[in-house]
């Protein structure tokens, strides 16, 4: 296991407000919140307490109104809108609760998305992203259309798009909310095997206490504000040469 205490996401003092005068809503209140590099980590909480605001904050999709987030020593709110575009699709990776699969698409293409966008040329985006579904115990699916997958098989495309890339932040928004145990112990073992690395960070949000074991760490976050942090002490995983499948992404800058 990775012991680095390098953070990937470093919050302090973070505020977001929606609406203005009489109307206004603090969403986010104060939060301090640390993810760290190599380490998977879970932000739990009541429903409305702020999660999905903060990933999105964090990620980039949403202004803050006051304090600061920096994702690998970097202020994306300073970036330009062309700037934080481009940091988005090379750092970051995104797990759907509900999957946002293109119904048009069959398994590997959707998985390919995130290349594609980056300009891959489609065979080689296609290619990439089946060696990664192959890894994820989808080599019988690749064609197939997401209609015709199960909900499991759903969250593993939506995991192969995150992945594909290669992304130094995975964020994942409730990822096993929809699945039965199994399944969802499942995805959360993909996680840990194939995103956690030295270089790499996974922050879930997540209200299943069944997965909690899979954790780092645990954010425990209340009413805008993170109320505590616990360290946990996962089983050592072996991380498997992940690189390996897709030997293409070497020289994909």
């Amino acid at each position: 296991m990775n012991t680095t205490t390098t953070a990937a996401v470093r919050a302090r003092e973070l505020r977001k407000d929606f609406g203005e005068g009489p109307t206004r809503i603090e969403v986010l209140r104060g939060v301090d919140f640390d993810a760290l590099l190599g380490q998977l980590t879970f932000l739990v909480g009541p429903s409305g307490c702020g999660k999905t605001t903060l990933i999105s904050v964090i990620a980039g999709l949403l202004d803050s109104s006051d304090g600061e987030v920096q994702l690998f020593d970097q202020n994306i709110e300073k970036f330009s809108a062309t700037e934080r575009i481009l940091f988005r699709r090379k750092n970051l990776g995104f797990v759907y609760q509900q999957y946002n699969l293109l119904p048009a698409l069959t398994a590997a293409e959707n998985a390919a998305v995130p290349l594609l966008a980056a300009g891959v040329r489609r065979r080689a985006a296609v290619d990439l992203a089946k060696s990664v579904l192959v890894k994820l115990g989808m080599g019988n699916r690749l064609d197939t259309l997401p209609s015709k997958l199960s909900g499991g098989e759903q969250q593993r495309v939506a995991l192969a798009r995150a992945l594909v890339h290669e992304p130094r932040l995975i964020l994942c928004d409730e990822p096993t909310a929809a699945l039965d145990h199994a399944t969802g112990e499942k995805v959360m073992e993909l996680l840990a095997e194939n995103a956690v690395h030295p270089d790499r960070a996974v922050i879930v949000v997540t209200h299943d206490t069944r997965v909690f074991h899979h954790a780092d760490a645990i954010a425990h976050m209340d009413d805008g504000r993170i109320v505590k942090t616990e360290s946990r002490h996962r089983n050592e995983i072996k991380i498997p040469e992940f690189e390996d499948a897709i030997p293409m992404l070497a020289g994909y800058d």
